[in-house]
């Protein structure tokens, strides 16, 4: 049986940010073991949104920690050549009057407190940074300037050619479908390309967790849930890269906004989704109705929208916590294992940070954020990182 120090699973983006962090913080034999090819399950699915701006004041945390790395993104992996397809466009959400203005408020609040570059707008102000929108109803308007969107495909992949260059073995096209224990202690992993025995195993498993739920014999919180991407096309009003994202905390469904290219608008939902019976990446089926009903909170906000066209349309899966927010560390009194699962739609973003600290703490290091507000603990406690705006993506 081959061993390792340490292995992986999962090679989406945040096992392979994982996999790049152990390696470049001086572990030397890292196995990563994925089911598909790197990056395309659940990460190629993403949105690709960046930005720091959450109610939960980790994340804010976490974000933060992560933003250099996407900005730098060739310097941070090593590889002059790398890129993680930055658009630095900045960042607007509004709330008009009602629950969402004091959230609202208290979130841009603590993110200028922590340093973090973030500008209060005026409807006119926000009106030149979006010309497409309408404002009328916006009570108040965040703008952060150093946020954007990015590609998580080529994060996912750039991270992990960098794990490869440092000695990281990647075995793409294998599944695992068990543990081997010492008691308490996991000491490897039995996949369809044999055994492999380790030292400390990672599960970056997103919404395929329920698997090791079912290997270590205990209930882990976290469900898959389907949500819709719509690609909307108006000819009159293109959504320009230069034009900000766009969080829309007054819509039903907490939209989300953002440049897809030439004339074309991305928009989708940050509510809560469709819970799946179990995991699976296959696109989901969308309805007129569907369309329909979010084509119209698009035109509320984008009148020019009102005779705008489907370009295109899927559909992604998030792994879902009960908080909507994810459980990074240890799993109760079993030795050698560390998870980090539940992003539920924001893994993306926290992907580097996220990545640092998993492998911060199975080296055995300080972590540069504290792993304990995220402990799997906190749902028996009560203790849950729960957003300001209600359950959904934006936390």
């Amino acid at each position: 049986m081959s061993h390792y120090d340490f292995i992986v699973i999962g090679a989406g983006v945040i096992g392979a940010s994982v996999a790049h962090h152990l390696a470049a913080l001086g572990a030397q034999s890292v196995l990563v073991i994925e089911r598909g090819t790197i990056g395309a399950g659940t990460t190629s699915q993403s949105s690709g949104l960046l930005r720091t701006h959450y109610s939960v004041r980790q994340n804010v945390e976490l974000a933060r920690s992560s933003w250099w790395a996407f900005n730098n993104f060739a310097e941070y992996v090593g590889d002059d050549e790398a890129s993680c397809g930055l658009v630095k466009c900045g960042y607007l959400i509004c709330a008009p009057e009602g629950d969402k203005l004091d959230p609202l408020r208290a979130s841009l609040a603590a993110q200028q407190d922590m340093g973090i570059e973030v500008q209060l707008l005026d409807k006119g102000e926000a009106h030149e940074r979006l010309p497409i929108a309408n404002f009328d109803d916006a009570a108040l308007i965040g703008f952060e300037p150093e946020a954007g969107f990015a590609d998580a495909y080529l994060v996912a992949t750039g991270f992990a050619r960098s794990a490869r260059r440092r000695g990281v073995k990647i075995m793409e096209g294998v599944t695992v479908t068990g543990l081997v224990r010492e008691g308490l202690r996991i000491t490897g992993v039995e996949t369809s390309a044999g055994s492999f025995s380790c030292g400390t195993l990672i599960s970056t498993q997103s919404i395929w967790t329920p698997e090791l739920a079912a290997w270590i014999g205990m209930p882990l919180p976290v469900k898959p849930e389907r949500h819709t991407v719509l690609a909307l096309e108006c000819e009159g009003a293109a959504y320009s890269f230069k034009m900000p994202a766009f969080k829309d905390l007054g819509s039903a469904g907490m939209l989300y906004y953002r440049s897809y290219g030439g004339s074309q608008m991305l928009v989708s939902e940050g509510v809560v989704g469709e819970t799946l019976n179990s995991p699976e990446t296959e696109q989901g089926q969308i309805s007129l109705d569907y369309v329909a009903e979010v084509g119209a909170q698009v035109a509320e906000r984008f009148p020019a929208y009102e005779a705008a066209g489907l370009a295109s349309s899927w559909t992604g899966v998030y792994d879902v916590t009960p908080d909507w927010n994810p459980v990074l560390g240890k799993v109760a009194d079993i030795e050698g294992l560390v998870v980090g699962f539940g992003f539920s739609g924001h893994g993306f973003k926290l992907s580097p940070g996220i990545g640092k600290i998993l492998a911060q703490h199975a080296l055995g290091q300080p972590t540069d954020v504290s792993l304990a507000p995220y402990a799997l603990e906190r749902f028996a406690s009560g203790a849950l990182l729960v957003g300001k705006y209600g359950s959904g993506a934006v936390s």
